[in-house]
């Protein structure tokens, strides 16, 4: 029997590139979404659920809905996230504050929650959860996103203490930054608000890695794919950068 891995935020973007990486690796595919127009555009053998991973009861049921239909699971990606704003910490709300740590780190937790039970009783499997650089160095006005995404490390690394002797590992995948619709919106309103141009900004993300260029998708998914791999069998409780090697994570354009 194929490997079976659920991919949340797996309808488009990054979450997209894992879930045909795993399909390409001949594993059964499940991905769960909030927005059902991506969802509809998979493909019709992939398994699809619409939940928001902060509403604990959709989290439920969606695990609920695997055991059920699968028996079990095993690759759980937890890669789910939004950008958040883009402002000085004084000028961010208390609830756009919020509302980015409930998508990014509780919405991480709460699928760890409910895939724990699964995965210990049956001994076996890997947790991969999508961080960022940002939450290897931090970065200035991006507070509420910098914040979780150095939580999601944590809850990862005590995930691996956690569940290793359960025959579990977790690791944890730090994107740089990523070609695609999200990115474009963060240069958008980082140029907006230091009256720069887009490309001005790109140029400045590029230049604060050794390979002066952002990675993509497919980068991305192919860390998780070896991650949750048995070449990976004996990798747990680690911290992998995709990013083109990152010497400024704050580059001055």
């Amino acid at each position: 029997m194929s490997g079976r891995v659920l991919i949340t935020a797996g309808a488009s973007g990054v979450g997209r590139a894992m879930a045909e990486a795993f399909d390409a690796a001949g594993e059964q595919v499940w991905v769960a979404d909030v927005n059902p127009k991506a969802l509809s555009d998979c493909p019709a053998h992939w398994r699809r659920s619409e939940a928001n991973v902060a509403d604990e009861n959709a989290v439920a049921t969606l695990f609920q809905d695997i055991e059920a239909e699968w028996g079990g699971l095993d690759t759980l990606c937890a890669n789910a996230g939004i950008a958040g704003p883009t402002a000085s910490v004084e000028d961010v709300a208390l609830d756009e504050w919020r509302m980015c740590l409930a998508v990014n780190l509780e919405g991480a937790f709460l699928c760890a929650k409910h895939a724990a039970p699964i995965l210990k009783r049956q001994g076996s499997g890997a947790v991969v959860i999508t961080s960022s650089t940002a939450g290897q160095y931090g970065y200035p006005n991006r507070a509420p996103y910098a914040a979780a995404k150095w939580g999601m490390i944590g809850l990862a690394k005590t995930l691996a203490m956690e569940l290793g002797a359960h025959g579990v590992r977790c690791n944890v995948i730090c994107p740089g930054s990523v070609e695609g619709p999200r990115m474009e919106g963060v240069l958008q309103r980082e140029a907006d608000a230091k009256g720069m141009t887009r490309d001005q900004v790109y140029e400045g993300y590029a230049s604060g890695t050794s390979m002066g260029r952002f990675v993509e998708g497919h980068d991305i998914a192919n860390m998780a794919v070896f991650l949750a791999s048995d070449a990976a069998r004996l990798v747990s409780g680690q911290v992998i950068a995709v990013d083109g090697h990152t010497v400024n994570p704050d580059p001055k354009v």
